[in-house]
Order: structure tokens, then sequence, then C-alpha cells
């Protein structure tokens, strides 16, 4: 046996067990590495009101306390007053429930000549198999729902206790990162980083002004409609179709359209409607203008990075999607050398003059090879003087 034999063994052995180890690893930890990318993407947006505070005198783990603190307000009060509405709306459905049962069996009644009773229909409602199945169900589901509901908490904190500590100690993450690099990296490792803030503080600008506006415009359908809590309902409509990407416009028109229901069915009809043609003036309208003046990348690209981000990482990457795309390009940009494009009609689309001459040129001479053909009169290339 060669002397270096045993020595190769060992060490590929070696690189197997540590590949494994690390896969493994990886694999269990890749709920916390997202938690932690989410929390760097949300201190990044947050970077900027700590920085003018901290400018300012005030402390910057202060600074980032009471960002955070006024963030924790506004969502703790907008799911209060969300909660509060659901709340009586379900109880109204309730109350309402045997009134439109009885219109649908009067209305079943009519047009079928049946003698369907409510009652009837109750009983028969509360002694069926698929009822007791679904409470049963139901019961021994709690534990997972309750289970599911302390581990999205936990994920919540985790999130916040990242970006807070992001937040605060940027300038010394920055510093520890930057003292392992030489001087020409670390300004490289700056930029980048500015860059970042500025990208993912220009896409929740843009953001915030499309719900903005998103939530002024449903505010005056509803109102319009005497649908009840319109300011709330508005509120929901331009956050969630806005934050949750892909299903946001969805999620946020199908709460308008069941209150609108209990209303007037027919209000439903219009709430669907306007929220189809509204979406479509935003995504073909609005947002190109307002993602080109703050994110600065195309249409096509922010569509395809959500659907990239959404087959990696699901419903986080949908959402870290443009900020990370958009950060990459302005970066890599400053290493792309350019040049001034020739005055050409092709660049426009159009073909050459010459090359259509010379289509016309060619027809011309197949034309007088013919036994017999007549050149056309037009008096170019290939015609008699005669002509």
């Amino acid at each position: 046996m060669p002397p270096w034999l045993p020595r190769a063994m060992v060490l590929a052995l070696a690189l197997i067990a540590v590949f494994q180890l690390g896969s493994w690893a990886f694999h269990e930890l890749t709920g916390l590495l997202i938690n932690i990318l989410i929390a760097f993407f949300l201190a990044l947006a947050v970077e900027p009101a700590v920085s003018w505070m901290a400018a300012r005198g005030v402390r910057r783990g202060l600074a980032t306390f009471l960002v955070f603190l006024g963030v924790l307000i506004v969502a703790a009060g907008f799911v209060t007053l969300l909660g509060s509405m659901l709340a009586g709306q379900i109880i109204k459905i309730v109350e309402d429930f045997p009134e439109y049962l009885d219109s649908v069996i009067n209305w079943i009644n009519g047009h079928f000549h049946t003698e369907l009773r409510r009652v009837d229909i109750q009983e028969g409602l509360l002694r069926s198999d698929w009822l007791r199945n679904y409470v049963q169900n139901s019961a021994t589901g709690v534990l997972d729902v309750s289970a599911q509901v302390l581990g999205g908490l936990f994920q919540l904190l985790t999130i916040a206790l990242f970006s807070f500590y992001f937040a605060a100690d940027g300038p010394r993450l920055r510093r520890t990162i930057c003292s392992v690099l030489p001087p020409a990296r670390q300004a490289e490792v700056l930029r980048a980083w500015e860059i970042a803030v500025n990208k993912t503080g220009g896409y929740l600008y843009s953001r915030g002004l499309m719900a903005l506006i998103s939530g002024i415009a449903h505010y005056i359908l509803l109102e319009f409609l005497e649908v009840p809590y319109a300011p709330v309902l508005a509120v929901w409509v331009g956050l969630v179709s806005q934050f949750i990407p892909t299903i946001g416009t969805y999620l946020a028109g199908a709460l308008p359209m069941l209150i609108a229901f209990t209303v007037n069915p027919w209000y439903a009809l219009w709430v669907l409607i306007f929220v189809v043609i509204y979406q479509q003036f935003e995504n073909y309208v609005l947002q190109p203008k307002l993602t080109s003046k703050t994110v600065d990348i195309h249409p096509a690209v922010a569509f395809g990075s959500v659907i990239v981000g959404t087959a990696l990482l699901g419903a986080v990457g949908a959402l870290i999607a443009i900020p990370a795309i958009a950060t990459l390009q302005a970066f890599l940009g400053a290493y792309v050398k350019r040049y001034d494009v020739t005055d050409d009609p092709r660049v426009h689309g159009h073909r050459a003059v010459d090359a259509g001459r010379g289509v016309v040129r060619g027809v011309r001479r197949l034309w007088q090879r013919r036994p017999g053909a007549t050149p056309p009169r037009d008096g170019g290339p290939g015609s008699s003087p005669e002509d």
C-alpha cells in the first residue's frame, strides 16, 4: 500500500463527513436563516429613520426603539380595529342568516315547486354526519392551531430582535465586516450597503405611496356605496394589496366584498368590478411610474424577480425580491462599461433603407429574367430609357 493512500482515504472520509454535517446543519437552520434575512431587510428599511434621529443627538439604541415602538403601535391599532370590525360583521351575518336562508328557500319553492322548510333543513343539518365529523376534527385540530400560533409568535419575536440588533448596531456591524477586508474591498462593501438601504427604502416608499392611493380610491367607492367601516376597509385594501405579493389583491378585495354583500348583494359585484379595474390601472399606469422613480427597475424584471423569489423562499422571497434585485442591479451597474449607441434605424425597430431598396432591386431582376416580361414603369433601376 502506498504511504499516501491511508492519509488520502482519511481526508476523503473527513470531507464527506464535513459535507454531510454542513448539509444537515443548513437544512435544520433554514428557518432561522430565512428569519435573519427578513430581519436584515427590515433593518435596512428603518435605517434612514434611525440614522436621521441619531444625527440629531438621539442615541441609536433609543432611536431604534422609538421607530419599532411606532410601527408596533400602528400595527396593533390596525389589527384591533380590523378585529372589532370582523367580529361585528360576523355577528350580524349570523343574526341575519335565517332571513337569508328563508329568502333562498322561498326562491327555490317558487321556481321548482318544492315544499322546503327552514326547520327541516336545520334539523337535517344538525343531525348530519358531516357536521358531527367536522366538529370532531375541529376539536382535535385546536392543539395544532395553537402550536402554529405559538410558532408564528416566536418567529415574529425572533425577526423583531434581529432587526433591532441590526438597526441599533449598524455602524458596529459595518466596522466588524470591514475590519477583515482590505481598504478597496471596504469601499465596495460600504457602497453596496448604502445602495441596499436606498433601494429598500425606495421600495417601501413606493409601496406606501401606492397603498395610500389605493386606500383613498377604495374609500371613495365604499363611502359612496354606504358600506360600513369604510375607512378601516380602505386601509386594509391599501396595505394588504401592496405588501402581500401575488395574492394580496385578491385577499384585499375579498373582505370589502363580504361586507358589501351584507348591505346589498349588488354592491359586492360593484366592489369586485372596481377592484379588477383599479388593479389593471395600477399594474400598467401607476406602478411602472413609481417603480421607475424609486426602485428603478423594469416592470418585467420586477415581475420575474417576484416569481423567482416565490419559487425559492415562498412569500418571503416574493416580498424581498424587488429590493434585492434593485440593489444587485445598481451595484453591478458600476462595473458594466457602456458605449454610445449609433444612430441606426434598426435600433428603433425599423429596417434600413438600403436593405429595403436591395429587396426591390432583387424582385425587379427576377421579373426581368422571365421571358416576355415587361419591367415595372416606375423609372427605377432596370427601366428602359423609353419608359
